[in-house]
């Protein structure tokens, strides 16, 4: 059974289980009778052990190494990582073995991991979580470098053409696989990024976290150069110093590279009492804050790849009953529909505006809340998701000619229980 049902998951950009989405994949395939093995990075502070089983998903890690910027930097990173994970993958072939090779990007070139094992009639499934050209076009002065974009955009060519079935995380990113990709259509599943809702719920509030102030805004996430942190901070300084307004704080929870710049610019627009960055929390602390907030933000701006990428953060603020405040992105549009207030992309002025509006207005804050934990309970939840990541797999199974374990669905329809125990590592 381990061989026959085995499965090889390789992220580069986040360790596990801190990478929620894979987490939430390798649990639910554990749960439906796979074997589970996962290579990624060590953590800097958690997700440390070179090698542990964590609720019966074998997990190998090797020394992470993380680019702060430039090309040489990242060749670096990729480089290392590609062969810290082909020496963990025989590792894992001989251990106890796998049918499936899940690729998670970035970057695009996890192929060169997996196609060994291709020959051997391993099959290949690319888990699409980010534009790897976009990013690169989207960041700050990085945009002109065409050659850089073509390269990329081979990277990506190559993946898809590697991998017997993609996942994509939503429509928009299904599209690009379509018609970028030209992968076939039945081999494309959209696997959202649904908060699990029995992760994120709501808590008891803890009104410390206000500062003694009436309200607090929150903003939780990773901290890079396309997250637009520097947007929420300059719609600050316009609600505290245009505005005049000095009841709130905010909480800024999350960590990334460019957390130290972000706090040396809350000080240059004389926010520091403002704002309290807490840096990266246990799930206990993330949901206390995310059960006081009043209003939660996600100020990701326009640019090619935020306005077609789901953002985790917008339907974790959805799932506690949280109003959004947001950049009218299409992507955040199809996850909020109307349990969010959208200011014109990438104006810093109209967001804090937005953000002063549901501050006045208590019953548009609560009618916004109810809106978004409703859309997360009927169809957004990674409950619901579930059911294309099995098909997705018994899409795969199928091309490598062997069965997927036996799994059975509750009268809810996407609710799994599994007729086989998963493997012992």
């Amino acid at each position: 059974m381990t061989e026959d049902h085995g499965v090889l998951i390789l992220v580069e950009n986040l360790s596990v289980p801190f990478d929620q989405r894979v987490w939430r994949e390798a649990t639910a395939l554990r749960d439906a009778g796979y074997c589970v093995s996962v290579i990624c990075p060590a953590g800097r502070e958690l997700d440390r052990s070179m090698r542990e089983n964590v609720d019966g998903v074998a997990i190998y890690r090797y020394p992470g190494f993380e680019a702060r910027r430039g090309l040489f930097a990242y060749g670096l990173e990729f480089a290392w990582a590609l062969i810290a994970m082909t020496v963990r993958s025989f590792e894992v072939f001989l251990r106890q073995g796998f049918r499936v090779i899940q690729l998670c990007n970035p970057p695009d070139l996890l192929f060169l991991v997996a196609l060994p094992y291709r020959f051997l009639g391993r099959r290949i499934i690319f888990d699409h979580h980010d534009l790897a050209p976009e990013t690169y076009c989207s960041r700050p002065g990085q945009g002109a470098s065409r050659w850089v974009r073509r390269i990329l955009l081979l990277m990506e060519r190559v993946t898809f053409r590697c991998a017997d079935v993609v996942m994509a995380t939503n429509q928009s990113y299904r599209r690009i696989a379509l018609e970028r990709g030209r992968v076939p259509e039945d081999d494309i599943f959209v696997v959202r990024n649904g908060p699990d809702l029995a992760r994120i719920r709501k808590v008891p509030a803890n009104p410390a976290l206000r500062k003694g102030r009436p309200h607090l805004l929150l903003y939780v996430g990773t901290m890079g150069p396309q997250d637009g942190v520097d947007y929420f901070l300059r719609s600050l300084d316009h609600l505290l110093h245009t505005r005049e307004r000095d009841d709130w704080h905010a909480m800024i929870v999350g960590g990334g590279i460019q957390l130290e710049t972000l706090k040396r610019y809350a000080r240059e627009l004389d926010l520091e009492d403002r704002v309290t960055f807490t840096g990266r929390v246990p799930d206990e602390a993330l949901l206390e804050a995310l059960s006081t907030a009043d209003v939660c933000v996600c100020p990701d701006p326009k640019n090619p790849l935020n306005d077609v990428s789901t953002m985790n953060k917008t339907m974790e603020y959805m799932a506690v009953g949280k109003p959004v405040v947001a950049f009218d992105l299409v992507e955040t549009r199809a996850s909020a529909a109307d349990a969010a207030l959208y200011a014109p992309g990438n104006d810093y002025r109209a967001f804090g505006d937005s953000i002063a509006h549901l501050l006045d207005n208590p019953s548009l804050r609560a009618t916004l809340g109810a809106r978004g934990l409703a859309r997360i309970r009927q169809s957004l939840s990674w409950q619901h998701s579930k059911r294309p990541l099995y098909s997705a797999y018994e899409r795969a199974f199928a091309k490598a000619g062997r069965s997927c374990p036996d799994v059975e669905y509750d009268a809810d329809g996407v609710s799994v229980r599994t007729k086989e125990e998963s493997c012992l590592h």
